[in-house]
């Protein structure tokens, strides 16, 4: 690698680790750090910005909202991604969200810090992609004609349905459908009334499913099941809702989409990693982009 991909690297990370610190030390439940491109206008004045200056008064009209507590994120995670915003059409913009407080989940290794420096690897791998594929060819991404954003942001907010109201308070995003993105496991869990208490279910996402929807990527093999026993979960789903002190209407907002073939998980690459040490370099082509590739083998991550 050469020493100008080190100091983008390092200055990257330490971009990230100075907005974490100010991010932290506000009362602040929400903020965006960066957007990629950043050749696009400059984002929201309450954001803390990566080389931005005056607010932009572009509303968002789509907002696709992948909950990125992956670690590391991988080319499964990018075309739950993509083909959200090839079926939702033109004019979305993506965010990827970042939890630093999760309710389920305890910190893995890789520091936030760095976490967010390969969700911008991800993010440019993501606009590249999208912008070649819309001119046909190889090009600038300022050239494609719907050229897409990507928000970096970080919560304290452990739940979908918190991060759905304190977005939606905020300019550019009031007035968006957010599409929020995950995987089966969590559409459980989201769905599952002891997170809110008896009775409280259908206050607490009555809200959240009326400025909302979810679209649930599946995974064949998933210890949840099948895809053929998953889909039945959906079919299910509306009576479920109804039995469990939920709204049965709410079904109509969740989408239930096959995801790819010998889909890839973060625990896979860090497997592989472990298992590969310094030659992990060859052998996570087809795992994850190349972006993040060069964080891994950097920084040297998940080698423990």
């Amino acid at each position: 690698m050469s020493s100008d991909s080190q100091m983008s690297i390092k200055q990257t990370a330490l971009f990230f680790r100075n907005a974490l610190e100010t991010f932290s030390a506000s009362q602040d439940a929400f903020r965006v750090l960066s957007r990629v491109p950043r050749t696009r206008p400059p984002l929201p004045s309450h954001a803390t910005t990566h080389g931005a200056g005056k607010p932009s008064d572009q509303a968002v009209t789509k907002l696709i909202i992948l909950d990125s507590s992956f670690n590391p994120p991988t080319k499964a995670h990018a075309q739950m991604a993509s083909s959200a915003l090839r079926d939702t059409g033109p004019g979305a913009r993506l965010m990827l969200l970042l939890a630093v407080n999760n309710a389920d989940k305890s910190v893995v290794p890789a520091p936030f810090d760095v976490r967010l420096g390969m969700m911008d690897g991800f993010a440019r791998d993501l606009v590249r992609d999208h912008a070649q594929g819309q001119r046909g060819v190889p090009g600038p991404v300022e050239l494609a004609s719907e050229a897409l954003e990507v928000d970096i942001a970080v919560t304290t907010l452990p739940y979908f349905h918190a991060k759905s109201a304190t977005i939606a308070a905020l300019e550019p995003y009031g007035g968006a459908e957010q599409v929020f993105l995950c995987g089966f496991d969590t559409v459980v869990r989201i769905l599952n009334p002891k997170y809110y208490g008896a009775g409280a279910m259908k206050q607490v996402l009555g809200p959240f499913f009326r400025r909302a929807r979810i679209r649930v990527t599946m995974r064949d093999g998933d210890e949840w099941g099948s895809e053929e026993e998953q889909a039945a979960y959906g079919e299910g789903l509306e009576r479920e809702l109804a039995s469990s002190g939920g709204d049965g209407h709410w079904a109509r907002r969740i989408e239930l989409v096959k995801g790819v073939q010998g889909a890839i998980s973060s625990s896979m690459v860090r497997a592989t990693v472990r298992r590969s040490g310094d030659e992990a370099t060859g052998r996570l082509e087809g795992l994850v982009g190349g972006r993040v590739e060069r964080w891994i083998c950097e920084e040297r991550l998940y080698r423990e």
